[in-house]
């Protein structure tokens, strides 16, 4: 009797093992489900865009807002008010940012058509009269599909432990 259970319940395991791999040859996983972009196309999308966004010059408005296109409308709106104190009353930057992307993007997931990275970096900040200072970042980048646009970005600094 336990025999006859344990032979039902592999036959059926390997009918599921077939229709799936039947279904998978059909095709119809791609005409079922909405294409959603190639994660490599997103990390790419990741790896131009947030450098674009955090590198702009003080007192040039145009480096700043040259990365707007890559945000969707929201996410322009938040990144502008993280930005709040540190552009002057034309929108031009009061100081100078630059990104620099140091090791590989991570995908932590991808849900409801937008895609959560982290970007690890070098974030220099400098102001005309202050000091440079340079932070390890990791930049928490949450990108939606089709078109591929930028929906939040923030810098995390990255403490350094101890030793």
């Amino acid at each position: 009797m336990v025999f006859n259970l344990i032979m039902r319940m592999m036959r059926y395991a390997w009918m599921m093992c077939l229709v799936a791999v039947f279904l998978g040859t059909l095709g119809i996983s791609q005409s079922v489900w909405p294409a959603t972009p190639d994660q490599d196309d997103v990390i790419d999308f990741a790896q131009k865009a947030v450098p674009l966004a955090l590198n702009y010059d003080q007192g040039n408005r145009d480096s700043l807002v040259d990365a707007q296109n890559d945000f969707t409308t929201e996410g322009w709106s938040e990144f502008m008010m993280w930005l709040d104190g540190f552009v002057d009353a034309q929108g031009a930057p009061t100081g100078s940012s630059h990104f620099t992307v140091t090791g590989d993007v991570l995908v932590k997931s991808h849900t409801n058509g937008v895609t959560r990275l982290s970007v690890p970096g070098t974030l220099k900040q400098e102001s005309t009269g202050r000091a440079t200072t340079t932070y390890r970042v990791v930049v928490d980048v949450e990108v939606s599909d089709n078109p591929l646009k930028i929906r939040h970005l923030k810098a995390v600094i990255v403490r350094q432990q101890p030793r």
